[in-house]
């Protein structure tokens, strides 16, 4: 992959480059309408493929907020149609890297020295990219370690790329600006502190320790001595990345067996200790030697007991299956508000129902098969027909919490981790405490 030798960091350049962007979708929009009043063919797949191609190409180019919104929508495929979800996926691992005066450059501002006056070895070419930053590999005294550097100027930036991305997200997915601002300011607030690896040091340790009960999950040790606001070190973990893993040739009890602590691990962070790994894309796991490897915790989430508690309540079966029980929650989440008239209640409390126990299949199961891949059909099909229904089109109220959308992006990401490794699992941990 073609390395990136400079990264556009005033507001006037990342502006151009995403009004670039926002043209380009007007401009595969304006085709797609023509063909199909001239031919009368309905080409929006093709409209999509490209459209999705021409947004990662800048996304990716830009880093940062954008690069990593493409992240975070990749990750839920019932939220935007699936060529989307394919194309920006190769955000998690896959951005081109920066060159390495660059990362030179970084090294010398946060640390006063260059990677190699600090490392024995320092390899010029990044291991892995992503929207943040790019992870090289090092030795020292015998200890091979990971340094993730920071690129230049993302935290900079972030406000207004995605001040500038928004329109760009409402046109391409049909999302209004009430419904999708909460959405922004949290994926904002949550990239900031990704920006900031003296927290995610910080967190990295102290979620490590509180995990130490979960039997085959491990987690690499950090190196403060190596590290900045700027640059992170920790041990170098030789292993499979999770998707690298699903594909070999690994015998399905072992799959089942990390795919189960992945699960426990998700259960035991968001149900005891409240706070979570909120990034659960496939780059961020590595097997090795039969065992779970937990890598950065850059992005990490905290929910309140208030919150916790109205969001799990919608997962009780004597509440979701019951609409008597299930309005009254919904509007303690602000799902419903009061400003809904009887129409949009009734509309929405059927979408919500329907909605839940769709979501609620692998935890009512006790044990369920992600193995299974009509489950994964109906997610995206639920999310198509949302999508297209126009009676909740014209509903542009805000709904939720803003402390849902980590949440739920994090249940999603859980779930496609399950399916990509086929895997059965024991899903009752993860709710027993509150309907088992």
């Amino acid at each position: 992959m073609k390395e990136q030798t400079s990264i556009p960091k005033h507001k006037l350049g990342r502006a151009a480059s995403l009004a670039g962007a926002g043209m380009k979708v007007g401009v595969n929009y304006l085709r797609y309408k023509g063909t199909k009043v001239l031919t009368g063919r309905d080409e929006k797949e093709k409209f999509h493929e490209r459209t999705a191609a021409d947004t990662y190409k800048t996304f990716s180019k830009l880093k940062g907020g954008p690069l990593k919104l493409a992240q975070i929508l990749s990750m839920d495929k019932s939220m935007i149609p699936s060529q989307y979800s394919d194309e920006f996926s190769k955000a998690q691992y896959q951005a081109p890297p920066l060159s390495y005066p660059l990362v030179v450059r970084t090294f010398q501002r946060e640390i006063g020295k260059s990677p190699t006056d600090v490392f024995d070895t320092f390899t010029q070419k990044a291991a892995a990219g992503a929207s943040i930053g790019q992870v090289h590999k090092a030795t020292k005294d015998g200890t091979t370690y990971a340094v993730k550097v920071q690129y230049p100027g993302v935290a900079d930036s972030l406000h207004s790329d995605l001040a500038i991305v928004k329109p760009i997200a409402m046109k391409l997915f049909q999302l209004d600006a009430k419904m999708i601002d909460p959405y922004m300011i949290e994926v904002e607030t949550r990239l900031l502190e990704e920006t900031d690896y003296d927290l995610e040091l910080r967190r990295s340790v102290e979620l490590a320790e509180k995990s130490q009960e979960l039997s085959i999950t491990r987690f690499p040790k950090y190196y403060q001595e190596f590290s900045s606001k700027k640059i992170i070190t920790m041990e170098w973990v030789d292993g499979l990345q999770l998707d690298e893993y699903a594909e070999s040739d690994a015998p399905q009890e072992e799959k089942n067996r990390i795919a189960q602590a992945l699960w426990d691990f998700y259960a035991h962070q968001i149900h005891q200790l409240r706070v979570f790994h909120a990034d659960p894309h496939p780059g961020n796991f590595i097997v090795k030697d039969g065992e779970l490897w937990v890598l950065d915790f850059g992005c990490v989430k905290e929910v309140n007991d208030e919150f916790y508690d109205g969001y799990f309540k919608l997962m009780e079966p004597d509440v979701y299956q019951n609409q008597d029980k299930l309005k009254p929650a919904l509007y303690d989440v602000d799902l419903l508000i009061p400003e809904d008239d009887e129409p949009t209640v009734a509309k929405l409390l059927d979408v919500f129902q329907e909605s839940i126990t769709l979501l609620n299949k692998p935890y009512i199961a006790g044990v369920y098969d992600f193995g299974d891949k009509s489950f994964f059909e109906e997610l995206a099909a639920f999310g198509e027909k949302t999508r297209k229904d126009k009676h909740l089109q014209s509903i542009n109220s805000a709904r939720g919490k803003a402390d849902a959308l980590y949440l739920n992006r994090t249940f999603f990401g859980v779930y496609n981790l399950m399916g990509m490794l086929q895997a059965t699992v024991d899903t009752s941990k993860l709710v027993e405490h509150r309907f088992r």
